[in-house]
């Protein structure tokens, strides 16, 4: 029976089979005794994308009174459910993804926190994942942004929409109608500015995996 550590684009945590790239994690929001999911959601505004395997460490998941581990299909989905490269495993790619945040969003000398500040404010709306209005046209959107239409998520990829499953993705569409944006707006202007996140059975780009 799969544990419920599987995180969607919306930032919904649910149980399923399919495995994905990357843990990560909101804190503790989880029962060791019995590895099931508390009421919360988060308890911490960090909301982390980390690696699978690290310096050889091993965890049974769910199994301490420690971060509740959760699993993204990919790198685009962690973001779209509103969190950010970890600078304890990834501290290559997290600095790549500062370095865009801060020319793609106008400022700099950020800290990790002031990240997470407005990362928190972006992806929730009373507790609900916060959609946003399109920034430009779908197909000006840089690759690895997501966006929701008719209750699917679908992920861009050259000006194209690509819609999300916990598999993978799917055909290439060309018109989705109404569309909003899954991925926070600052993350996105990050994206524009150069970082490119790791997908789901596509080639990893130079420079960015650790």
């Amino acid at each position: 029976m799969p544990l419920q550590n599987r995180v969607t684009p919306s930032g919904d945590i649910v149980a399923t089979l399919h495995r994905g790239l990357f843990t990560g994690n909101r804190g503790i929001i989880h029962d060791p005794a019995t590895k099931t999911l508390l009421r919360k959601r988060w308890s911490s505004p960090a909301w982390l994308v980390c690696l699978c395997d690290f310096r050889g460490k091993r965890r049974e998941v769910m199994a301490q009174r420690s971060w509740t581990e959760l699993f993204f299909l990919d790198e685009a989905t962690a973001f779209a459910a509103g969190h950010r490269p970890c600078f304890y495993c990834r501290r290559d790619d997290a600095t790549r993804f500062r370095d865009a945040w801060e020319e793609g969003n106008g400022v700099s000398g950020v800290r990790a926190a002031e990240i997470d500040k407005v990362l928190h404010r972006e992806r929730l709306d009373h507790g609900r994942k916060r959609l946003h209005p399109l920034p430009s046209h779908l197909h000006e959107l840089p690759d690895g942004a997501m966006v929701q239409a008719g209750g699917e998520s679908y992920v861009i990829l050259q000006g194209r929409a690509l819609q999300w499953s916990f598999a993978g993705y799917g055909a290439a569409r060309d018109d989705l109608g109404a569309a909003l944006l899954l991925t926070p707006p600052s993350t996105v202007r990050a994206l524009r500015a150069g970082y490119r996140p790791v997908l789901h059975d596509r080639p990893r780009p130079s420079g960015q995996i650790s």
